[in-house]
Formats: C-alpha cells, sequence, structure tokens
C-alpha cells in the first residue's frame, strides 16, 4: 500500500493516576464533550477481580467500552491488552482510544507495549494526562509509592481533580508539588467535578514520557499468567454470592457478585459501606429499593448516582495491606440487607 494511501493512526489517550483520584469521572466529562460524528474505544483496567468500572458506563453507541479486570495493565494483562485493544481497532475502527489504566499501574509497559512493533503504524500515544488528588500529599505512603510517584512523573499533564473536597492548602500544595516535577509538564489543569476541557485532549501533542523503567515490583508480576475473566459471565445463583480476592503491589481486593433479582435496602447499604475503614477504596454497582444505583467511595466520600447497568450486583473494596482488615463479614452483612 502506497504511503497516501495508508490510514492515519488512531490518537490513543493514557489517562493514569492512583487509586480514587477521579480517572473514570474524569472520562465521563470527556465523552459528554465527545464530537458527534466520532466513535471512542474506552479501555479500562482494574485491579480487583470481578469488575466494576465497565458497569460504571452507560451503553451508547458511538462509545465502545472494554473492562480488563483482574491485574496490571503494564505486568500481568499486557498480552491480554494487546488482544483487547487489536480487536477493538479492527471490528469498532475508533477514531479515538482512552486508556485507563488501574490505579495501581505503572504507565512504563503500558507505554512500551504501544509504541512497540505491534501498533507502531496504528496509534499514535497522544499526552499522558494523569490525575491527582491534592488530598493524597497529606498521605506519606501515597508520596513515598513509586508508582504513585512515576504515575506523574511520566505525564505530560496533571489534572487536579477531588477539588470539592480539598482544601485551598491542599490545592495550592499540589499546584507546588507538580510544579517541582521535572521537565515541566504541558499543563497543569483544575477540574472541578471531574470536568476537562475536551480541547486538551482533541489538542493534544505526542506524549513525551521520561524514560522510566517498570520497577521491580511490577516486573515479578509480569511472568504471572492472566487471571482476567469475562465481563460478562453469567450471574451467580441467587442468595450465593460469588467471592474473588487478589493480593499484589501491597494491596487486597475483594470483590462480590449477586445475582441481578436479589435487592438491597440502599440507606442500609449506604451505612454498611460507611463503617469500611476510611483508606478503603470502594465501587460498587446495586439493584436498590430506590433502582439501579452506581456507588463510589474514595477519600472517605461516598457518591450515589443512577446506573443503567442491569445484569447483577458487584462489589469491590481496595485495602492497602497496611490496613487491618475489618472485623465484620462485608459479604454476611450485605446477605441480610437483601430485600424479599
Amino acid at each position: 500500500m502506497a504511503a497516501s494511501e495508508r490510514l492515519a493512526k488512531v490518537p490513543v489517550h493514557i489517562i493514569t493516576g492512583f487509586l480514587g483520584s477521579g480517572k473514570t469521572t474524569l472520562i465521563h466529562s470527556l465523552i459528554e464533550q465527545k464530537p458527534v460524528d466520532e466513535t471512542w474505544a474506552i479501555l479500562v483496567n482494574e485491579f480487583g477481580q470481578i469488575g466494576i468500572d465497565q458497569a460504571m458506563f452507560d451503553a451508547r453507541d458511538d462509545v465502545v467500552v472494554k473492562g480488563l479486570p483482574g491485574g496490571c495493565l503494564c505486568c500481568q494483562l499486557a498480552f491480554v491488552l494487546q488482544a483487547a485493544l487489536v480487536n477493538l481497532l479492527a471490528r469498532s475502527k475508533p477514531d479515538r482510544v482512552i486508556i485507563e489504566p488501574s490505579g495501581l499501574g505503572h504507565p512504563a509497559g503500558l507505554l512500551d507495549l504501544l509504541r512497540g512493533e505491534a501498533f507502531l503504524e496504528v496509534v499514535e500515544v497522544r499526552d499522558i494526562i494523569a490525575t491527582l488528588d491534592p488530598r493524597r500529599l497529606d498521605d506519606p505512603r501515597a508520596r513515598q509509592h513509586d508508582t504513585f510517584r512515576d504515575q506523574l512523573d511520566m505525564a505530560d499533564a496533571v489534572a487536579l481533580t477531588m477539588l470539592d473536597q480539598s482544601t485551598p492548602e491542599q490545592l495550592s500544595a499540589a499546584h507546588t508539588f507538580v510544579a517541582q516535577r521535572w521537565p515541566p509538564r504541558k499543563w497543569v489543569q483544575e477540574a472541578p467535578q471531574g470536568e476537562l476541557p475536551i480541547a486538551l485532549l482533541t489538542q493534544s501533542g505526542s506524549a513525551e514520557a521520561s524514560d522510566i523503567s517498570v520497577p521491580t515490583s511490577h516486573q515479578q508480576l509480569a511472568a504471572a499468567p492472566s487471571i482476567a475473566g469475562s465481563f460478562f459471565d453469567f450471574p451467580p445463583p441467587p442468595g450465593q454470592p460469588q467471592r474473588e480476592t487478589g493480593t499484589s503491589l501491597g494491596y487486597t481486593s475483594t470483590g462480590l457478585r449477586w445475582h441481578p433479582s436479589e435487592r438491597f435496602d440502599l440507606d442500609n447499604l449506604a451505612a454498611c459501606l460507611g463503617e469500611l475503614p476510611s483508606e478503603a477504596r470502594i465501587k460498587g454497582v446495586f439493584h436498590t429499593n430506590s433502582g439501579w444505583k452506581r456507588l463510589n467511595r474514595a477519600g472517605g466520600t461516598l457518591s450515589v448516582e443512577s446506573s443503567a447497568w442491569r445484569q447483577d450486583s458487584r462489589l469491590e473494596v481496595i485495602l492497602p495491606d497496611t490496613t487491618p482488615a475489618p472485623d465484620n463479614n462485608i459479604e454476611g452483612r450485605l446477605r441480610l440487607l437483601t430485600l424479599d
């Protein structure tokens, strides 16, 4: 094929950021601003085994969403990502691809894959955007976490999120923290309510990520077999919730699924989840007495929204290994909240 006949490379945008930093909310904002004549593909990677984030996106014809739960794209799921991206590009022919790695994912391995031989003539990696919750900088464990720092160091640009939950002092400290990174970021944008101007995406340039290697902790996981299952597995039988757990990179995830016919009392459900440790990252979609709802808790604040998901109820709880596991049996307590 002559050079003039080759198809233009598909722009790929990596939106990275630590656990609970508002990546999915930011992507929702960008989707709402999407040009009507474009088709987008969203690849969402999750640390947990059950997979929640795909259920966080409402179905629409011009946005194809693929969830990749059960590991880290940069190591455990690299082969799965390659196969999923090849399939998406061939079948959906998107005008733009957004990849959301796990909050514990390291961008270096992902960037190496996208710049490798398989995609060299097919995609162009645009500016890497990192989301930063200013409150995270109050936590020494986050500031000292290699993945947290590398996500920001590899980013071409930074979106400051969770502004409504951050103090002016925390926001100022976040600006200072980002300003101290070298080389300087192309832009630093405050994103109230997770809203980011789409021009920062569509008019972005090629990624200029610095040469950061995948840390040893991730390299050790690279040889592990993929544990990604099908996001659309048949739901478990009524009264027999499915439970999956996984531990790596200093965090433990617990995932639960229920049959869609089982309903939960929304107020009691929120109260039950609120009793989990404040460090817990919680995401879920539930059939409740108030309809289907998405629940999202980061930094101790729980939000509840309506959901178009109907396949099953799902919950994922991620805790750092330094936090004692909750004494209460979350699965048993939630079973008591189901309605007849």
